[in-house]
């Protein structure tokens, strides 16, 4: 467990396909409001981006094929209900180069959903998705509130 995270609220899950990791995260996403945090951890080919889909075929948007890792561009902007910011860490090391990004502008602007969230060393409240790669395509998701 990393520390500077709040546990409210833990739901453990097992999907077995891409689709079902999808609908996991679209579903998750109806009931937003707007300004949540969704901070997606989890290794390699875990699902992340594929939860990030969801969250945004949740919100509306039309044309999921758009949502991709932002690994090389660190943010991609996607309209749909709310504003999506989906934010890859992944080619960050140093807590500064976190902080450098400016992430945090959008925090109350729309709907934050950040890859490889387990770089983040300092506390802050969302969503935390664990992914964890299982036997074939089974995932193990917990999701803490």
């Amino acid at each position: 467990m990393i520390v500077g995270r709040r546990l409210k609220k833990a739901e453990l899950y097992t999907t077995h396909a891409e689709k079902e990791t999808f609908l996991l995260a679209k579903k998750l996403a109806k009931d937003f409001k707007g300004n949540e945090v969704v901070l997606l951890e989890g290794e390699l080919g875990s699902g992340k981006t594929i939860f990030a889909k969801g969250i945004a075929s949740g919100l509306g948007l039309r044309d999921i094929h758009q949502v991709c890792s932002p690994s090389f561009t660190l943010v991609n902007i996607y309209q749909a209900k709310f504003t999506v910011y989906h934010i890859d860490l992944f080619r960050l090391e140093k807590d500064a180069e976190i902080l450098d990004l400016g992430w945090e502008d959008y925090l109350g602007q729309g709907v934050v959903v950040v890859e490889w969230a387990e770089k983040i060393k300092f506390k802050i409240d969302g969503i935390w998705v664990s992914l964890k790669i299982g036997e074939k395509d089974r995932r193990e998701i917990r999701i803490q509130r």
